[in-house]
């Protein structure tokens, strides 16, 4: 059940694959979203169409999440035009084309951590100051998205992306003890392998399918399952729950 004040959330990279489909199961359960998204206008506005459609409001904010000016000028932007945010999504996120450490570039380490952990922190801290009650806020959720890469490290794949969701997890756990006396709940997702299109824009459109064998459940997880998930994170259903990390993987 949610709460009785104004719903109001940020997900950022919102526009597609799981952000999409969280952004859309919040407008579902009542919330009102800011979509946060890079690139990808036009899928940003799909989905403010698509959560104005079922009564709820939202807006779509193009940010860079890595850069501080832009990620403050998005919760300026939430609270001006829908209210205090209650809830967080770390979503942003990005993934290179398999490499070894060996041959990978220090500028994709950089961007990969600017991005994917840089990013979050800076969601993170905005969320810290509009919602905590240390700060006159009346509390909240944040939920960032991690991978199930973490626990294998994703050796001659991506071990900076596996590297970058460690941090997420790290910040999850040191932020939910640092802010829960303040009213806000930190946890974190960690799915599988999900059947979405960062596979295909990573030259491997074939890995849901291909890894499938890999999973107890015998399939790849959608979307929408992980964004069940993040939904009750941030619904008062979880209320006691802080500090968590949900493996959304199929048991792998």
């Amino acid at each position: 059940m949610l709460g009785t004040m104004a719903n109001v959330a940020i997900v950022t990279g919102g526009s597609r694959g799981i952000g999409a489909a969280v952004v859309q199961a919040l407008a579902e359960g009542g919330w009102d979203v800011a979509v946060g998204y890079h690139s990808d206008g036009e899928a940003a506005r799909a989905v403010v169409g698509r959560v104005e459609a079922l009564g709820r409001r939202a807006i779509a904010c193009r940010l860079d999440v890595g850069d501080e000016e832009q990620v403050v000028a998005l919760f300026d932007r939430v609270r001006t035009q829908l209210g205090a945010p209650r809830a967080l999504v770390n979503n942003a996120g990005i993934v290179a084309p398999p490499s070894r450490l060996d041959d990978m570039s220090a500028e994709r380490i950089q961007q990969m951590f600017k991005v994917n952990v840089l990013g979050a922190f800076l969601c993170a801290r905005e969320a810290v100051r509009a919602m905590s009650t240390h700060h006159g806020g009346s509390g909240g959720a944040i939920v960032n998205v991690s991978s199930g890469a973490t626990k294998v490290g994703s050796p001659a794949e991506y071990v900076d992306y596996a590297a970058s969701k460690g941090a997420l997890e790290v910040l999850t756990l040191g932020l939910a003890k640092e802010t829960g006396g303040e009213g806000i709940r930190v946890n974190a997702v960690r799915p599988g392998i999900i059947d979405t299109e960062i596979h295909a824009r990573n030259d491997q459109p074939d890995k849901p399918a291909r890894l499938a064998s890999t999973v107890p459940l015998g399939r790849a997880g959608s979307p929408e399952e992980v964004a069940a998930a993040v939904c009750w994170l941030c619904s008062d259903a979880s209320s006691y729950v802080s500090g968590a990390i949900l493996d959304v993987a199929g048991g792998r």
